[in-house]
């Protein structure tokens, strides 16, 4: 084996990502542990919860996504996820039409803006 071709294998990990199709890169938010109700109560993680679902922010978006963008917050259900792992950080790859919502400063004031806040 030449030297050239073994320095190409380990190249693999500098190589530029971009996103195909409907897909969305999105990064977890880490607040996964405890988390305190509105009255203040503190909840542990192993709480039993219903179906809950997670926010995340968008790191990169395929060519076809057309209603979310890289740094936008998105609602998103931790069920439905296929994760990867990019220079030791996890990421979650999802298509498009599973996102619940997205939050971003650009629908202030929108009409089609529910008046909630983050």
């Amino acid at each position: 084996m030449s030297a050239k071709s073994n320095e190409h294998s380990t190249d693999h990990d500098k190589l530029p990502i971009r996103m195909l199709h409907d897909r969305v890169l999105v990064r977890q938010d880490t607040s996964e542990g405890e988390r305190r109700s509105g009255g203040g109560i503190l909840i542990p993680a192993t709480a039993a919860v219903g179906r809950r679902l997670a926010w995340a922010e968008v790191v990169a978006v395929g060519q076809n996504v057309r209603t979310v963008e890289a740094g936008d917050r998105v609602l998103y259900d931790p069920e439905d996820r296929a994760e990867v792992e990019v220079r030791g950080t996890a990421y979650v790859l999802m298509r498009e039409r599973d996102l619940h919502a997205v939050a971003a400063d650009r629908f202030e004031g929108s009409e089609d803006s529910t008046g909630l806040y983050l």
